[in-house]
């Protein structure tokens, strides 16, 4: 029998028309496509020896990828992180909380620097302010059947696997909650790829009017809300940080006024977090000022 012929890293050969990079992070080949007649896509160009005497640098922009220093400028003026005009529905800082006037950005310091006194004095305010809530949260581990072949299929790695088993979690408590049905609003926030809102869309099946709202604020690339073009669901991305989304500008909202539900699987930052917590409840409050028969609720 011939040998079969070797293949690299042991992953086989890059997709026909993809990219020969191999990634040694993710342990594959990048899937981003190459112009005809070439091996490397724009990205990794650099590693092809055709392309050695072109330098490649950081977009200023967006360190996440790179450009030839020779088109900078160029680069600049198309490059989707750039600058953009600001959509009504950005009001600068609406959920950073509070501003204290008489506090000064100098005089805040990392805790590890305070004394022994400032630190029992800190303690004490926290327990004082937190007296009377009930802090302790119970876990709601909980699957869904929507995602019984993804969860079961044997081509999952490690880390697919977690995070499926936390969408089907999710989806297990929007169910529980009574929330997953028609005629409804979801807002995904810190959407990244959409795969959350994936995952609610297939759970719905053919359920009647349903949109979608994905809020992230980056530009995320193999995008699954874009392969959606079922006419009961629709689809809608706002490129945005949610430290300065109104909702209630939103056109979509305002238009259908049909009940929300805010979900997100990963979020951090301002208005997600930490002192500003209670935005969200903040976010809800203008979301059921959309109409008197709104129902908004976050998960």
């Amino acid at each position: 029998m011939a040998a079969s012929a070797p293949t690299p890293h042991g992953t086989g050969f890059p997709a026909e028309g993809r990219c020969g990079y191999y990634v040694e992070k993710k342990k594959r080949f990048c899937r981003m496509v190459v112009a005809a007649g070439k091996r490397f896509c724009g990205e990794h160009a650099g590693a092809a020896e055709e392309e050695n005497a072109r330098k490649r640098i950081l977009c200023p922009l967006d360190p996440k990828h790179t450009v030839y220093e020779d088109q900078l400028a160029k680069h600049l003026k198309k490059c989707n992180s750039r600058e953009k005009p600001k959509p009504d529905f950005f009001i600068q800082d609406i959920n950073a909380g509070l501003k204290d006037e008489t506090e000064i950005p100098e005089q805040l310091v990392p805790i590890s620097f305070l004394s022994e006194e400032q630190m029992e004095n800190l303690i004490k305010k926290l327990r004082k302010a937190s007296e009377g809530l009930n802090s302790t949260l119970k876990d709601q581990i909980m699957s869904h059947p929507a995602l019984h072949d993804a969860l079961n299929d044997p081509k999952n790695g490690d880390s697919a696997t977690k995070h499926l088993k936390q969408q089907a979690s999710i989806l297990g408590n929007i169910e529980k909650l009574k929330l997953l049905g028609p005629r409804r609003c979801f807002v995904e926030f810190g959407a990244g790829k959409g795969k959350l809102s994936h995952w609610v869309d297939i759970a719905l099946k053919d359920a009647e009017k349903v949109h979608f709202i994905l809020v992230e604020k980056v530009t995320t690339r193999f995008k699954v809300d874009g392969k959606h073009r079922k006419k009961n669901s629709v689809f809608e991305r706002l490129q945005i940080d949610i430290q300065h989304l109104c909702l209630n500008k939103i056109p979509l909202l305002s238009k259908e006024k049909l009940p929300v539900v805010g979900i997100g699987k990963h979020l951090c930052g301002v208005a997600t977090g930490g002192s500003v917590t209670s935005n969200f409840s903040g976010l809800s409050r203008k979301l059921t000022n959309l109409a008197v028969h709104q129902k908004t609720v976050f998960l």
